[in-house]
């Protein structure tokens, strides 16, 4: 990545102002250049990179609209925020709906400025990392996943790096956020894709005969074997082995893999004879993996030897948009399936599978989906077909949201017994001025978002520039709206 410091274009027309606005980024990390005129912004525009522009709505040669225009006519990705009077901010929110950054009304402080600015390059950074994950992941999504988020990108690098090697690898995760899949994935990555792809999950086995599992047995090696079992790591020959929920392998058994993962030998259970066993090992869990070791329930020095290779899988409600690509896959194979008639998502459903926590993740996304089209037909699913337990109280009437998830109000009939009117007092007395209340839910997104008005804006579903103007307000000496 480029060093070199980010070019700042300050378009306005008064000398003294483009000189105070470019003092006022003086001591940033910054270029600044001033253009008096919209022919000089464009000629310079067309020579060089701008990151952001400052941009006055009356210029004498044209307006700061018409300068927006022409450079995204260039293809420019330049940010630009837009400088307007009290009388002109009409006109600074058409700038907005062409694509403006954000606007600031005049007289404008310098750290107001610096802010917004600031907020526009870190806008910048992300498109262009954006970008470049797009660029990245041009090839799709490897194996099976579904996904395009940027925390699924950052899976898919490492899986498409560790795959040609040998190297152990650790997946860890919460339960049905899809660690079977990533270990199939890296099989099909990886040189060994024409060998066997061995699934193992040590949670479903019973403990006294999870080593005739793993390691195999001979004829009458105990009650019940009745015949010669290869078990999982000789049937992984030349492929790959994958252990899920490794950590509910008792101590000794443990031990028993350690030393096949160190010797890359199997000593069936009944059978004195090594035998050869190559393959490679990828192994999950859904607990934290050191908390384990720390408990003396994982073995450290397995760990270590298993813990090359890292995978974090993110939970579902980490996964930004990844929740309806899944669930129109979903709904497509089932809908196939069953001959039903669907073909998408209702917005409204859509908004409810977006604020919805999935704390079952994919598994239960796919649950939901499937109960859905079984229950169903039409062309769109809307939120009314949607579980009860999955809509926010926006959506279903009667409802609680509490934490994420959401809870029905209780029936009107258990409901308890109306008050005496003279008791509403004290309640009336709670209630709160509206713009409070507003100031509260502000403050805490902004502080939730580490002090970024536009994402506070985003995830407020409002416009940066309604923020901006109630901070500025509520400030000392502000004016109120």
């Amino acid at each position: 990545m480029s060093s070199k410091k980010p070019n700042i274009l300050v378009i306005e027309d008064v000398p003294s102002l483009a000189a105070t606005y470019a003092a006022f980024l003086a001591r940033e990390s910054v270029d600044v250049h001033i253009a008096t005129t919209g022919q000089e912004a464009i000629a310079f525009m067309e020579r060089n990179p701008v990151a952001a522009a400052i941009v006055d709505v009356h210029l004498p040669d044209m307006s700061g609209l018409e300068i927006l225009r022409k450079a995204r006519a260039l293809g420019s990705p330049t940010h630009f925020i837009v400088i307007t009077t009290e009388g002109s901010i009409k006109l600074a929110v058409e700038a907005m709906r062409d694509g403006a950054f954000d606007f600031i009304v005049k007289p404008l402080s310098r750290e107001r400025l610096v802010v917004t600015v600031k907020n526009a390059l870190d806008h910048r950074r992300l498109s262009d990392r954006l970008a470049e994950v797009a660029e990245d992941g041009r090839e799709g999504a490897p194996g099976r996943f579904i996904g395009q988020s940027l925390a699924m990108q950052a899976v898919y690098r490492i899986l498409r790096s560790a795959a040609p090697t040998n190297a152990t690898v650790f997946i860890t995760g919460e339960s049905g956020v899809g660690k079977e899949l990533c270990a199939e994935a890296l099989h099909k990555l990886s040189k060994r894709r024409d060998g066997p792809f061995i699934a193992l999950n040590c949670a479903a086995i019973p403990k006294d005969l999870m080593e005739s599992e793993i390691f195999g047995h001979v004829k009458g090696a105990f009650t019940g074997a009745s015949g010669d079992r290869k078990g999982a790591a000789l049937q992984a020959d030349g492929g790959t082995l994958f252990l899920d929920e490794v950590a509910e392998m008792d101590l000794g058994l443990q031990s028993k893999l350690l030393r096949f993962l160190q010797e890359k030998t199997v000593q069936r259970v009944g059978e004195d004879t090594l035998r050869r066993a190559d393959a490679r090992i990828v192994c999950a869990t859904n607990r934290d993996p050191m908390a384990e070791v720390s408990a003396g329930r994982f073995r450290e020095d397995l760990f270590y030897r298993l813990h090359v290779v890292p995978v974090e899988m993110p939970s579902l409600r980490d996964r930004e948009g990844d929740v309806l690509l899944l669930a129109q896959h979903f709904l497509k194979v089932f809908s196939e399936e069953d001959g039903k008639s669907f073909k998408g998502f209702s917005p409204d459903a859509e908004t409810a599978l977006l604020a919805y926590a999935w704390p079952g993740n994919i598994r239960q996304l796919q649950n939901v989906v499937r109960s859905v089209v079984v229950l169903n037909d039409a062309e769109a699913v809307t939120a009314d077909m949607l579980p009860r337990s999955l809509l926010p109280s926006p959506l279903l009437p009667n409802s609680s949201w509490r934490g994420g998830v959401p809870t029905e109000a209780p029936p009107a009939a258990a409901a308890a017994p109306r008050a005496p009117v003279a008791a509403a007092a004290p309640a009336f007395a709670a209630i709160r001025p509206l713009e409070d209340v507003i100031r509260e839910t502000i403050e805490h997104a902004i502080d939730a978002c580490a002090g970024s008005i536009p994402r506070a804006a985003a995830a407020l579903q409002v416009s940066p520039s309604t923020i901006y103007r109630r901070v500025e307000a509520w400030r000392p000496g502000g004016v109120s709206n």
